[in-house]
Order: structure tokens, then sequence, then C-alpha cells
């Protein structure tokens, strides 16, 4: 049997995102490696890895999730893009990753209760999500020791983090230079966690109906619109996943479909009205964030496809694949398709 020819696929064809061209479908999906200072500004070792990537790359790198500010975190030695050090160390990456003729995009991401409650007790910094339900015993016992249990966010404050994600898009595209910022609304951090049925138990309006546990997210969006224009924003979403108590397929409250379909077809209204997001970064169901890429449950995902119509980047373990079978017959179903592992 003769192996594939990668090069007769999509794969290795140009394609336009939002205000970026890129020379293949290859992405590469954000790492999380804690190679930051104390004080959370990015390092000479991390420009090193992006340099490395973007190397006759041609594509897209999205790089590791960056707190939107000090309450939108913390993990020690994570990322931040708020301070002038920040930034500025940030913006070398970039430039760098540029020089190799590459397209680069920053996650920004709010932690919500997957953070560490004790560094978050350190920086002055409430320990928050949406509903205050830990989602393991061990976060529940750091919380305790270091006298900074967990509670849901006040109405306020649930506005100021579609603000922190404002700034944190002005920050990484309008000064850092990004080409993307893309809004991680995966995974059950904070977005997630509004989101899923099993972690939001609010009853005002950010909870209760399925409209009401997306708002927060499509605010979110539309603040990076307004903010940076929608040619420069992406999201990423992870229906299916389990990992920190998401619900899954095997939820008893309520399927994937149900909860995310939804979401999906507000961000394709906005295309539709002349917002269209740069793209949708949507998780495969056999994605297991964490472990095996490869053997996890697989459930179909076609329905993403019948409702956003814009370019989708799915990740999900594809180059771990013998004969890259699901590789290529995804990034030949149609001309809006990008690929990440």
């Amino acid at each position: 049997m003769s192996p594939p020819v990668l090069k007769d696929t999509n794969l290795f064809k140009p394609i336009t995102v939002g205000s970026a061209i890129l020379q293949n479908r290859l992405v590469f999906a954000p790492t999380t490696r804690f190679r930051n200072t104390e004080d959370f500004v990015a390092t000479n070792l991390m420009k090193k890895h992006y340099e490395e990537r973007a190397e006759n790359n041609g594509g897209l790198i999205i790089a590791e999730s960056n707190y939107v500010s000090l309450q939108g975190g913390l993990y020690a030695h994570g990322p931040l893009i708020e301070t002038r050090r920040q930034i500025e160390a940030w913006k070398e990456i970039v430039d760098t990753v540029h020089g190799k003729g590459t397209v680069i995009a920053m996650q920004l991401v709010h932690l919500g209760r997957a953070a560490d409650a004790a560094l978050l007790k350190e920086h002055g910094q409430a320990y928050l999500a949406p509903s205050a339900e830990y989602f393991d015993e061990d976060h529940k016992e750091v919380a305790k020791k270091a006298d900074n249990e967990l509670r849901a966010f006040t109405s306020g404050e649930v506005k100021q983090i579609i603000e922190h994600f404002k700034q944190g898009a002005i920050n990484a595209v309008k000064v850092a230079g990004f080409d993307f910022v893309e809004i991680h609304a995966a995974h059950m951090y904070t977005l997630s966690q509004f989101i899923d049925i099993a972690s939001n138990h609010r009853t005002d309006e950010y909870g209760g109906s399925i409209e009401n546990r997306t708002k927060l997210t499509l605010e979110v969006v539309d603040a990076l619109i307004d903010a940076v224009g929608a040619e420069k924003v992406g999201i990423r979403i992870s229906p299916y996943a389990e990992f920190q108590g998401g619900s899954g397929a095997n939820s008893k409250l309520m399927h994937p479909i149900a909860q995310y379909a939804y979401l999906y077809s507000e961000l394709e209204r906005r295309g539709k009205e002349g917002k269209r997001l740069a793209y949708v970064h949507s998780v495969e169901s056999r994605m297991a964030v964490g472990g095996d890429a490869i053997n996890g449950p697989e459930y179909s995902t076609e329905w993403v496809r019948q409702i956003w119509k814009g370019i989708l980047i799915r990740a999900g373990g594809y180059l771990h694949q013998p004969n890259y079978e699901k590789l290529i017959r995804d990034v030949n179903l149609d001309d809006q398709w990008l690929g990440v592992d």
C-alpha cells in the first residue's frame, strides 16, 4: 500500500485567515510550559522556543495562554501581557516570529476556579468562579489553607472580565504586534465555566438558560471586535472536553451539542452581519487534554461545520494517527479548514 501523499492535499495550499495570508494550513497549538519570570514576563528561553517553531513554517503559531490580568490568573511562571515589561518581552517574540515569515496569535485566558488560590492570595487577588463550587478536592484544600476560598463573581466583577480581555487584546495586537488574539473559551477556564451547566448555577443574567450562560463569552467577543477588529479575533471552544470538570458527552445535565450550538450560531450570525471572526478553533472530541490524544472517544463534530461557515481550526492529535487518515480526510473537506495538533 502506498503511503499518503500530503502534498496532494489542501494542507500546503495558502489560505487567507482574517487579515493574514498563511502559506499552509498547519497550526501550532498553544502549549503551556511555565517558562516566564516570577513576575510573569516572557523570557529569552520562550523567544528561542517560538523562533525554532517559526523556522521554515509560514503557517500559524498560537502562543500559550496569557492571563488577561492578575485577577484572571494565576499559575506560577505563567505569562501576562499587562505591564510595559511584559508587553515588550512579547513584542520581541512577535518580531522574531514575523522575521521568519510566520504568523502568530496570542491566546487570552481567564482561569476562574482552575487558578492557584494560594498564588492569587500572594498577589492580593480573590479566588473567583461563576459559582462557588470547586472542581476537585485538591483545589478546595489549597484555597482553605491559603485563606482564599472560592466565591462567585459579583455582577460588577463579571463586567471587569470583559474589560480585562479587551485591554489584553489591545496590548497584544496594537502594541506587541500579534496578528490575532484567540479567546480561550475552552477546557473549563472562566468563559467555559460560565457556559457549562455543571459549573454555572447562577440565577442572574449570566446563569440559567443557554443564552444567559453564553452571554459573557459573546460579550467578550463583541468587546474584542470593537477593540481590534473581527479579522484579528479567534476563539477556542471544546464542546466535548471533560477536563477540569467539564460536562462532556456523558453529561446527565445537557449534551454538548445543545450547550454549544447556540454559541457557534451566534458567531455565525455576527459573521453574516459583517463581523466574521478570523477563525473558530474547535477541539475534536477525541482530544484528551493532559492525556492520550489518540484513544479518547470520538463523536461526530460535523454539526459544527453545518453552523459555522468561516475559517475552522480543528484540534485533535492529527499527526499521531497512522497514515494521517483523519488529517487527509478533514483538510480536504472544504477550503476553509486548518489543521492543528
